[in-house]
């Protein structure tokens, strides 16, 4: 809420008009632990967020981001989660292993298995999908095919 804050804040002083009243600096500061005064030179010092040019002269904001995936890597995510995974003996995990047949679970461990695979990559795997998924494998492609990773 304080970078919201703190943004819009930047956004208004950016446009040249003198409107300090309608920015929240003193809540800004406080949720940055930053004084009001360090927070309030800040911005009237004209500070504005870092953007970048385009070779169309539009501007853009950049922002961090995680390197690209691979198959080897999607792969090596998958199986340390489930390494984490208490009912999971790390000895009899494999790529193939079937979570039912091989490793003893039911079908609430697998519930909870796509649960934290939503977690590990950020983003839903619909139900209909998920009841498919039963091999670490399986999982591996799955999310490669959503993140179109072909290596």
């Amino acid at each position: 809420m304080a970078a919201r804050v703190l943004s819009r804040c930047v956004r208004t002083l950016s446009r040249g008009a003198a409107v300090f009243n309608r920015c929240d600096v003193s809540s800004a500061a406080a949720a940055l632990s930053l004084s009001r005064d360090r927070v309030f030179s800040h911005l009237a010092a004209g500070h504005k967020p870092q953007l970048a040019q385009t070779p169309a002269g539009t501007q853009w904001r950049r922002y961090g981001d995680l390197p690209p995936l691979t198959l080897e890597s999607i792969r090596d995510r998958v199986l340390y989660v489930l390494k984490l995974y208490d009912k999971i003996d790390p000895q009899q995990l494999q790529v193939t292993s079937h979570f039912m047949k091989d490793l003893g679970l039911d079908s609430l461990d697998q519930v909870e298995i796509i649960m934290a695979m939503e977690d590990e990559f950020g983003f839903e795997i619909p139900d209909a999908e998920a009841e498919k998924l039963m091999t670490p494998d399986e999982i591996v492609q799955y999310i490669a095919e959503k993140k179109d990773v072909y290596e």
